[in-house]
């Protein structure tokens, strides 16, 4: 990684709120407007409401229902505006598949984030959460905040951003994710940690187990540029065991305000989730205690 990338101060000047309404989707809403206030940003803020079906109904009967649907558009766009109320905004209400939508106007609006909520339920879900969410950040060109279930409702102390971890695995991947941690911790003089996690061992990793972990340390310590040190105090760790389940246990001890990882994109049309395990951005997401920030790689 070239030092000189991780001094680009990050700067979010579009940011997009996703939600379906739902008291999950909701638990995102101060981040996106937190970030805006303290970036100076606009918020789009979106529902994709699926497909109508309609009943089968004869001709004189479609004006009436197409109103309806028209009206509740309408009704679900100045609830937008009404939750956006604090913040310079724009709001798009529409039909379909969620992702492609987004999508569509994230590379309008040239988008610098993606906030979004999940609730973090596994398996085929049409709703925005859960793993249209996941969807999300895998496909995302810009990084996504992903505000889980379990993380705090203290708002207000994580959007100060004191604690931010870090998790590499020094692959290209993750590495994309570096610049962005960085740039946080400088914006908000925050202590960065950067965290690798030492997976299953492999025959001959526990003999040397001692000089592997030095020579991890050597290799995190490289990643942050000397001129960053004294606003953002890093500290860096190498730990044994699952990855997620380290990753989160090492937030929690640190009472991390942020999580950052890079992701890897879908392949196949199947996806690998991130960096480390096909499954480990998602167990993070939905395991951590505070927003998650993804970097597609």
């Amino acid at each position: 990684m070239n030092a000189t990338a991780t001094r680009t101060r990050i700067g979010l000047k579009k940011i997009l709120f996703a939600t379906d309404f739902s008291p999950a989707a909701e638990a995102a809403l101060p981040y996106a407007i937190g970030l805006a206030d303290r970036y100076g940003a606009t918020v789009h803020g979106v529902h994709v409401r699926f497909p109508a079906t309609y009943p089968v109904v004869g001709p004189e009967a479609m004006p009436q229902i197409l109103e309806a649907a028209e009206e509740q558009a309408k009704l679900e766009a100045q609830q937008l505006h009404s939750m956006l109320a604090g913040v310079p905004h724009e709001v798009s209400v529409g039909e379909g598949d969620v992702w492609p939508m987004l999508n569509e106007i994230a590379g309008e609006q040239k988008a610098d984030l993606i906030v979004v909520g999940t609730h973090g339920r596994t398996g085929f879900t049409r709703v925005l959460l859960g793993s249209v969410a996941e969807e999300i950040f895998r496909k995302a060109s810009c990084p996504v905040l992903t505000v889980g279930p379990l993380a705090s409702g203290d708002t207000d102390r994580h959007l100060e951003m004191k604690e931010i971890l870090y998790a590499t695995d020094f692959s290209q991947e993750s590495l994309a994710a570096l610049p962005f941690a960085v740039s946080m911790a400088q914006e908000h003089q925050a202590r960065l940690t950067l965290v690798h996690v030492v997976g299953r061992a492999k025959v001959g990793e526990l003999v040397h187990g001692e000089q592997y972990a030095e020579s991890t340390l050597r290799q995190l310590r490289k990643l942050v540029p000397a001129d960053a040190e004294p606003w953002c105090e890093p500290n860096f760790r190498v730990v044994h065991g699952p990855e997620a389940e380290k990753i989160i246990e090492v937030a929690n001890a640190l009472g991390a305000d942020m999580i950052v990882l890079g992701v890897r994109g879908t392949q196949g049309g199947t996806g690998a989730a991130t960096h480390l395990l096909q499954s480990i951005a998602h167990r993070v997401v939905t395991q951590a205690r505070c927003p998650v920030l993804t970097v597609r790689g």
